[in-house]
């Protein structure tokens, strides 16, 4: 007897586009584009070079970082499923970051005269490509009065309460939650540090955490 198949997930690219969580006219952009598999560790965009394409996330995740002059690494954003990146570049100048899968799967590749002739056609995509631009500047410009205006603990309690989910009996959760070595990245300190600083909140009884599981069990207090 053949094998069922109801209840598989798609793994062609093709279907997967059309299974994202995109909106319409991300979607017909989608099916312009290119699709690719990508493995972990691919670095899509180098910081500086010139590039006129953005990538559209079909499956995975990626990140945006840099390395500085000391190798140590900042990770600016990390983009999932009906999210892309790249955008920046269109209007012809350097990349302004570096780019690395950091879950495999798929993503589109989308050219500039690709992207031109879709805004040809659907130009109301020209509106959702400014809103995605503006919503990143704004997070760019909160993260950097966040690392200027708050200590270590002040900006690891802001962004687990900005990327908790809150449940039903008033716990807030991360699941999966990002490594340690990702938090410090995103809010610039070191690893050792968001280690020590959620080590003495599990002894306070604010958090419990597991194996790319964190949860907020209560309110974390103002100040610590």
């Amino acid at each position: 007897m053949p094998k069922k198949t109801s209840g598989t997930q798609p793994s062609d690219p093709a279907s997967l586009i059309e299974q994202a969580p995109f909106t319409d006219s991300l979607r017909a952009l989608a099916r312009r584009g290119e699709a690719r598999r990508v493995r972990k560790g691919t670095r899509l965009i180098t910081e500086n070079e010139l590039g006129d394409t953005l990538y559209i996330v079909v499956q995975g995740r990626l990140r945006a970082y840099a390395v500085g002059a000391d190798d140590r690494e900042v990770t600016y954003a990390t983009y999932g499923p009906g999210e892309y990146v790249g955008e920046m570049s269109l209007d012809g100048g350097p990349r302004s970051a570096d780019v690395e899968v950091v879950e495999p799967g798929v993503v589109v590749l989308v050219t500039r005269r690709t992207l031109e002739g879709h805004l040809a056609e659907q130009p109301q995509f020209a509106f959702e490509l400014l809103a995605k631009v503006i919503r990143r500047a704004r997070h760019a410009t909160l993260g950097l009065r966040q690392i200027a205006l708050n200590d270590v603990y002040g900006r690891l309690k802001a962004f687990l309460e900005t990327h908790a989910v809150r449940s039903a009996d008033g716990t807030s959760t991360l699941d999966p939650a990002p490594s340690h070595l990702e938090i410090s990245r995103v809010i610039g300190c070191s690893r050792e540090m968001v280690s020590r600083v959620i080590k003495d909140l599990e002894h306070g009884g604010y958090v419990e955490s597991g194996r790319r599981h964190l949860r907020l069990l209560r309110p974390m207090p103002a100040k610590w």
